[in-house]
């Protein structure tokens, strides 16, 4: 903790606040919450402190960077390594701020499952997305006979660092994040479906975090992904900072201003191996958007906030083809646990994915990272930065 602290120290320095602020490109490797000191909530978090920490769930990421006005990339999502479409997994889906374009939303409200891998990008970036998806699991062994097939695909609009009107999207940009997937994957900040984005002003990104609850508790796992495209008051351990704000900069193209309000969006990915069908995950994911909420947002008119949350205990998946489905769930009463797992896991993801990014120039302009430098100090005099 005390080395980040110091190469921290040594920019600020070096650069002065005002200049180290508007870094656009800098290749400084940056901290996570957590290396920098910066402890959300008072759960453990899990070995990796990722949403690969629940078991068999995989992540793969493309970026795609051409020019100087593409800045995008899918993530994709994996429940776990079998045959997806065979083994289901329950899901649900819940809407904060419905503003967005998420595809299969309508067939996994209505069967409370899901068959395909998550794929997260930029706006414009969805249907192709989704056709490569089909494309890519209709090869698959086993998909022989099939005739239809649910493609779930999330996005946030990154128009702002990336020319979204060109459509840069392409399918072997969606294969390479499917076939790239691992499970040890903990890669944030600009990368996939987070390389265009901006949140607060600042340039967010794909953030992660996890929770294991004890023993005494279940002893299960909750993990979460996010891509934080949004805005409002930033709020980061319960410390607002409005003092730390970026300065605006020449920009091209008409509503240019990087968005800082809460206009934008975010998705985010929540897994579990905790036993839950599709109800109770849909209670699980009411309260991912508390931890939206911690961190300044207020999910405006104009911002997309969806939650996507399933489970991969295997006593809850559900077989094709099966005439009932195992009910092993969980009851009511054990879901609190879990309520404040994923709302800590949530507000610490999007931390993170604040923390991780770099700061980038794209079509419209350039976003700055956050200023750690201005952050950590400030978190310090609040005693949210441990000592």
């Amino acid at each position: 903790m005390a080395n980040w602290r110091s190469v921290w120290l040594l920019v600020a320095v070096a650069c002065g606040p005002a200049q180290a602020m508007e870094l656009p490109d800098t290749s400084l490797e940056r901290p996570r919450a957590r290396e920098a000191g910066v402890v959300i909530g008072v759960l453990p978090t899990g070995p990796r402190n990722a949403i690969v920490d629940v078991p068999g769930v995989a992540v793969g990421h493309a970026t795609v960077v051409e020019g100087e006005a593409i800045r995008t990339g899918v993530t994709a999502i994996l429940p776990h390594p079998g045959h997806l479409y065979r083994e289901r997994v329950p899901a649900a889906i819940v809407i904060g701020n419905g503003y967005g374009k998420l595809l299969g939303i309508s067939q996994v409200a209505e069967l409370g499952e899901l068959e395909t891998p998550i794929l997260l990008t930029g706006t414009l970036g969805v249907w192709r997305a989704a056709d490569a998806l089909v494309g890519w699991q209709l090869a698959r062994p086993g998909m022989e006979d099939v005739r239809s097939l649910n493609p779930v695909v999330g996005e946030t609009n990154d128009g702002y660092l990336n020319d979204i009107r060109a459509r840069p999207l392409r399918a072997e940009h969606v294969v390479q994040a499917l076939e790239t997937a691992a499970t040890d994957n903990v890669d944030e900040g600009a990368i996939g479906a987070g390389t265009g984005t901006v949140a607060f002003g600042w340039k967010g990104g794909i953030g992660t975090s996890s929770r294991r609850l004890d023993d005494a508790q279940g002893g299960h796992t909750v993990g979460v992904l996010v891509q934080s495209n949004y805005g409002g008051r930033l709020t980061i351990g319960g410390v607002a900072l409005d003092d730390v704000r970026p300065a605006r900069s020449a920009s091209r193209g008409a509503n240019a201003v990087p968005p800082a309000t809460g206009d934008g969006s975010i998705m985010i990915v929540v897994a579990t191996d905790a036993p839950l069908d599709d109800r109770l995950l849909r209670r699980l994911a009411a309260r991912a958007l508390l931890g939206v909420g911690r961190t300044g947002s207020s999910m405006s008119n104009g911002s997309g906030d969806y939650v996507i949350a399933f489970s991969t205990a295997t006593q809850v998946r559900r077989a094709l083809g099966a005439r009932r489905h195992a009910q092993q769930v969980l009851p009511n009463e054990a879901m609190t646990p879990l309520f404040e797992a994923v709302a800590e896991a949530t507000e610490e993801a999007i931390v993170n994915s604040l923390f991780r990014a770099t700061g980038k120039r794209g079509h419209r302009g350039a976003v700055p990272a956050l200023p750690l430098e201005r952050v950590l100090p400030r978190l310090r005099r609040a005693n949210t930065v441990a000592p």
